[in-house]
Parts: structure tokens; C-alpha cells; sequence
């Protein structure tokens, strides 16, 4: 199948060859006809998948149904599709995408999230937009102010569902659905379905098109995996060891506090390596810049916590690294996600201490197979256990999970040839003294107690 065969309007056909497409993904290709046809639509897909795509596309044709040629139309105009979305990152690459996609269109478009002034916002909504995209807490104070419109409402986007309940803005969510039309479309997208999520969908959606890309919280077939059991203090040292191999060219690190990016930022820089952190505590200026140079190749390494692991759409991510293991197994997806997409190779790569073991066990649990180990490198814990029996689908007879690949950390004697020292690590260095995650929560217990991943403040 080709974006001809979807029933595709020619400016939308157009700008899609534009930007090298010529197949749709699943999601797309399973998403798009029911958009188009008007019915509500319930996407179950992981970041990667080409989701943006899939509900931007049928908007679009559909706000110019009555105009195939784009022509503009007179008059002021109100906001006839609201896009709602967790994290200023996410938000801004919706944005992106609808310039992308309706570039031989009429179609206006705006983009309203915290962080910033709301001066532009405010100018752009008074000027009449066709599709807002917005992050909840700026929305609603928008609405609150008399800014925002939405009885014209037509079609609600909302993204990254299980990501909402995760940052704890469910009921802000519920907040701005009460005051939409109930006669509209509504598409709805989420990586994972806990019970939240499903009741939440259950209440906005009518006899909905369910379409399903990538099983629930599994991992892209295209990443390959390994795990290094190393002490926590010299996580710092291995990142750096790995970092000498010229293979590893775009690198998203993930660290588990916004304290511990920041650390691991300072360690490279120290090291000669060129990185920056993206988290909550960093300014909307900040964070574009630290984006932009990680987009452009100035920076090699950039270290997020996981208020970025849905929000960062970069091309050629070929690791990453999990720094520190997410205390909730659904999360370790998500992150692994940011590579091996649209078909190239990626890798993810994790480094368990001692106090990770559980977090370890609730992954290979959910994965239904053991990550595979690295056994032989220059930082190994002593008290790695030893290598993992037979468990869920290799019990199954579907075989071990495939070997990972680099020579570099898996031959290296600990006494072996060294890089030269401007390279070398700070012998000497501490790790972070912060205080070990809670023990994972489920989504559901996370939003009643206030876990850990809910203190990272939002962008919206």
C-alpha cells in the first residue's frame, strides 16, 4: 500500500512525497481511512510508530473538504480542532508536523504551552487559528482568561494518554473535556492501556475504529538490547568507556532525577565529551537549544529524564543508554523507543547496580525475556549474578535474545591498552548521593501516591 491508495487529498499527497514518504506505517495505514471517514478513533502505539502522521493527515483534509485547491476562506477563524498533549517537546513537533503536512495548504495552525510568555500565544489566537495544540495547564489558563474558543470545536486529538496519567494530568484533562462540544470527533492515543486510560476512553469515544500498530509495551523489533551489572559509582566511568567507540554518534541518555542529568552533563564535559540535559528545571529556551544542537550534531549526548522520553522526535538516535533504570517497567519502552525507528538499527543500552535489581526484574517480566548481558567489560561488578536462566518467551522455545554487538566494551581487559588521557575518566570520581527511587509503582498507584516520575514538572 501506498499514501495513494488512502484516499489522500493531491496537497497532502504532495507534501508527504516532499518529505520522502511513499509507504505508511501500520498505524497509518490502519488509522487514516476511519479519520477520514469521521469516526472516532482509538490508536494503540508506541513513539516511532508515524502516530502525528496518522491523526495530521485526515485533519487536514478534513479542514479543507469544502476547499480541495486550499483556497483561504473569508472571515475570522475559530478553532475547529484542539490537540492536547502532555509535553512542550511533543507539542512543538505536532506543530511542526501540521507546517509540514499542510504546507500547499490554507490551513493556521498555533502551539500554546507553559515555560514561556504568553504574549505570542495570546496574538496568534486573537488572529483566528484552525488547529491548536496545547499543553493542559497553559490551556486552561487560557480558557480561563476568555482567550480560547472551543464551541466551534469539530475534532479533539488527545496524545499520549497513558503519559498524562503518568505526569498526573488526568484531571486537568478531564477539565478541558468538559467544556468541549459533545458533538465532535475524537481520536485518542496511548502507548499502554491500564484501567485509567480505558475508562477514561470509554467515556470520550463512540463506537471507535480501535486500531493497534505495535503490541502493548513491547520493544521495536529493530533495537537490540544489553545490559552491564556495574557498581553506581562508576556508571560515570562505563559511559564514558562506551562513548570512546565512534559508532555510538547520537546518543539520548537517561538519567532518573533531574539532579542526576545535570551530574552526568558535568562528568562528560569533564571527560571532553559534548552534552547537554533536558529535563523540567531547564527554561523552554534552554531545552529548544539543548534540542537543536542534538538535532544538528553539536551535541553528541543528550541526557534526559523522562519527561522526555515520549517529547524528543530526533532522527539517527543510534543509542541509548539508561543511565539509571526507570522504577516503572512500562517507562524502559518508551525510552528505548527514541531509536531504531522507521526501519534503521538502533541499540539500548542499561546499566543495573545493585539497588536496580528489582526494577531489572519487573522489565524482563514485562518483556517476557531477559536483556541480554554483557559480560566481559572494564566495569563489571563483582556482585553481578551470574548468567539468567531460561524465562518467559525463550521458555517458549523462541531462543535466547539476540546478541548485542561492541567489540570495544565486551574485549577490553581492565589493564589492557588505554585511550590517551584526555580521555580518560577522572579516577577519582563520586557518583550521585541522591536517594534510591521508590520501588515501582503501578500507573494507577502512581497517580493516587505521588511516585517519583510525577515530581518532574511538566512543560504544560
Amino acid at each position: 500500500m501506498s499514501f495513494d491508495d488512502l484516499g489522500l487529498i493531491d496537497p497532502l499527497l504532495r507534501a508527504v512525497r516532499e518529505e520522502g514518504y511513499h509507504t505508511p506505517t501500520p498505524i497509518q495505514r490502519l488509522a487514516i481511512p476511519p479519520a477520514l471517514a469521521g469516526r472516532d478513533v482509538l490508536g494503540i502505539a508506541q513513539t516511532g510508530t508515524g502516530k502525528t502522521a496518522a491523526f495530521a493527515l485526515p485533519i487536514l483534509q478534513g479542514l479543507v473538504r469544502g476547499a480541495p485547491d486550499g483556497a483561504p476562506r473569508p472571515g475570522r477563524r475559530p478553532i475547529r480542532v484542539l490537540i492536547l498533549t502532555p509535553t512542550r517537546e511533543l507539542a512543538t513537533q505536532i506543530g511542526d508536523a501540521f507546517a509540514v503536512y499542510g504546507r500547499h495548504l490554507s490551513v493556521r495552525h498555533t502551539v500554546v504551552f507553559g515555560g514561556v510568555g504568553q504574549g505570542g500565544q495570546e496574538r496568534a489566537l486573537r488572529a483566528g487559528v484552525d488547529v491548536l495544540v496545547a499543553c493542559p495547564g497553559r490551556l486552561l489558563d487560557l480558557l480561563s482568561q476568555g482567550l480560547v474558543d472551543l464551541r466551534s470545536l469539530g475534532v479533539f486529538v488527545l496524545d499520549e494518554a497513558d503519559r498524562m496519567l503518568d505526569m498526573g494530568f488526568l484531571p486537568d484533562v478531564r477539565r478541558v473535556v468538559r467544556v468541549l462540544p459533545s458533538a465532535r470527533q475524537t481520536m485518542f492515543f496511548s502507548a499502554t492501556m491500564p484501567p485509567d486510560i480505558q475508562q477514561l476512553a470509554d467515556g470520550l469515544l463512540r463506537d471507535p475504529a480501535r486500531v493497534e500498530a505495535t503490541p502493548v509495551a513491547t520493544a521495536a523489533e529493530t533495537v537490540g538490547q544489553a545490559l552491564y551489572f556495574v557498581e553506581k559509582g562508576d556508571k560515570r566511568m562505563l559511559l564514558a568507556h562506551l562513548l570512546r567507540d565512534p559508532s555510538l554518534a547520537r546518543v539520548l541518555v537517561f538519567s532518573r532525577t533531574k539532579h542526576g542529568a545535570d551530574r552526568v552533563v558535568k562528568d562528560l564535559a569533564r571527560e571532553g565529551f559534548s552534552a547537554q540535559a533536558i529535563h523540567g528545571n531547564k527554561s523552554q529556551n534552554n531545552r529548544e537549544r539543548a534540542l537543536d544542537g542534538f538535532r544538528g550534531g553539536s551535541v553528541r549526548v543528550l541526557v534526559a529524564t523522562d519527561i522526555a522520553a515520549r517529547g524528543i522526535d530526533v532522527d539517527g538516535v543510534t543509542h541509548v543508554v539508561n543511565f539509571d533504570l526507570p522504577n516503572v517497567a512500562e517507562t524502559y519502552v518508551h525510552r528505548i523507543g527514541r531509536t531504531g525507528r522507521a526501519g534503521a538499527r538502533g541499540e539500548a543500552l542499561s546499566f543495573c547496580d545493585q539497588e536496580e535489581r528489582e526494577y531489572l526484574r519487573d522489565i524482563e517480566r514485562l518483556l517476557k525475556r531477559h536483556v541480554p548481558r554483557v559480560e566481559s567489560h572494564p566495569h563489571r561488578s563483582p556482585l553481578a549474578p551470574p548468567p539468567p536462566t531460561v524465562l518467559g518467551a525463550q521458555a517458549h522455545g523462541r531462543g535466547p535474545p539476540r546478541p548485542v554487538h561492541h567489540d570495544n566494551t565486551r574485549d577490553t581487559p581492565r589493564n589492557g591498552p588505554r585511550p590517551p588521557a584526555a580521555s580518560m575518566p577522572h579516577p577519582g570520581g563520586r557518583s550521585d548521593r541522591h536517594r534510591p527511587a521508590p520501588r515501582a509503582l503501578s500507573l494507577n498507584e502512581a497517580e493516587r501516591r505521588g511516585q517519583a516520575m510525577r515530581n518532574q514538572k511538566p512543560g504544560g
